[in-house]
């Protein structure tokens, strides 16, 4: 089976963890042998950290693959892919790299596995650089449930920086092909819900004030609506170690799912992070896309197996959603086209297109 390496060049357009992702992740479903060289070559570190490698043993193991240059530091691998394999995958980055990262690149190959599988990911659950598990839970789930399949997360432990120690389990049984998406009518916003958490030893007042600061700042702008933040006191026993943050999700009336969040630093006070959270989320309201901008490059793998057409409507398109569009046409042969949105009510905003013609991915083995 194995034919000729596919060449991908790790140092263009994002140049970092996520060519890895996607490349890796492809490369194993298409069963195309990969060579990736310039890894994260323009990064401060550059090469491989422990959430990469992580990621990458995680997915020989899913396949039975062999995997070379496979080190801490290591800018070139040589990937060769087997048949992909249910059960139980265990993947742990030793750190606060994130388990949300560790989803992204394994969910797709699970999804053409001969049988249900168990992903048992360890590491940073609210982590920066990174979605939230909260994010994953709540906005990425239910919308890439549209392809076609459901999975469960259960969210055994959370982790901080710096230390990590968080555990989510993923549960989902494979599927025969996904289904095409069309996520292009926003509708209007009917709800505006979320948390605010403290974990640790830091005082709960600081969930309280993260909530009230995001609240009054969406009130400035969207006056009509109740705005639901909770605050909320991780229980010991579910948390590792301290951390902060807040996530908060518009809901529209056609479905849609749009967020805003932020993580609490040292020295940062707790009004900043509600705040960030709050600005974020109405920016991605303004720009009159069906998707948020965090959502838009985990879309394009799944956009790029499904059977069909799928078109979604999002705002800017981010360097992380050009770059995995372009690995998705270079590896699996899919085509897309990224276009302005000609609506009439698009007309004053930054609206596009993305529309993809899937490659009908099949699962061989069901």
């Amino acid at each position: 089976m194995a034919g000729q390496r596919v060449e991908v060049d790790g140092g263009i357009m994002e140049g970092g963890g996520q060519i890895l992702r996607v490349s890796t992740a492809l490369s194993c479903l298409l069963g195309l042998p990969l060579r990736v060289h310039k890894i994260r070559a323009g990064r401060s570190t550059p090469g491989l950290r422990p959430q990469h490698l992580s990621g990458l043993e995680m997915i020989r193991d899913l396949c039975d693959g062999q995997l070379e240059g496979a080190e801490i530091g290591s800018t070139e691998i040589m990937f060769t892919p087997e048949k992909i394999k249910g059960g139980i995958h265990t993947a742990d980055t030793k750190t606060a790299g994130s388990v949300c990262l560790l989803m992204q690149v394994s969910m797709p190959c699970v999804l053409f596995a001969s049988s249900p599988s168990e992903l048992r990911l360890k590491g940073g659950t609210n982590a920066e650089m990174a979605p939230q598990i909260d994010y994953t839970a709540m906005v990425f789930k239910p919308i890439v449930e549209k392809f076609g399949f459901k999975f469960n997360c259960d969210i055994k432990m959370r982790g901080y920086y710096p230390k990590g120690g968080g555990e989510v389990i993923v549960r989902m049984s494979p599927v025969k092909q996904l289904n095409p998406i069309n996520l292009t009518d926003r509708g209007s916003v009917t709800k505006i819900y979320g948390r605010a958490f403290v974990a640790g030893v830091l005082p709960f007042k600081v969930a309280k004030d993260m909530a009230a600061a995001a609240v009054r700042c969406i009130r400035k702008e969207v006056r009509d609506l109740y705005v639901n933040i909770q605050p909320v006191q991780e229980p010991k026993d579910q948390a590792f170690g301290n951390g902060n943050g807040i996530i908060i999700i518009a809901e529209t009336s056609t479905g849609c799912l749009f967020a805003g969040s932020s993580l609490g630093k040292r020295g940062v006070n707790a009004d900043k992070v509600g705040i960030e959270a709050a600005e974020m989320l109405l920016a991605n309201l303004r720009h009159g896309g069906a998707v948020d901008e965090y959502l838009q490059d985990q879309l394009i793998i799944f956009m790029a197996l499904a059977c069909g057409v799928s078109r979604i409507k999002t705002g800017p398109v981010t360097l992380h959603t050009q770059t995995a569009i372009h690995f998705a046409e270079q590896l699996a042969k899919a085509k897309f086209s990224v276009k302005k949105s000609e609506d009439k009510e698009d007309a004053s905003k930054d609206a596009y297109i993305i529309e993809c013609q899937g490659i009908g991915m099949t699962n061989p083995y069901l």
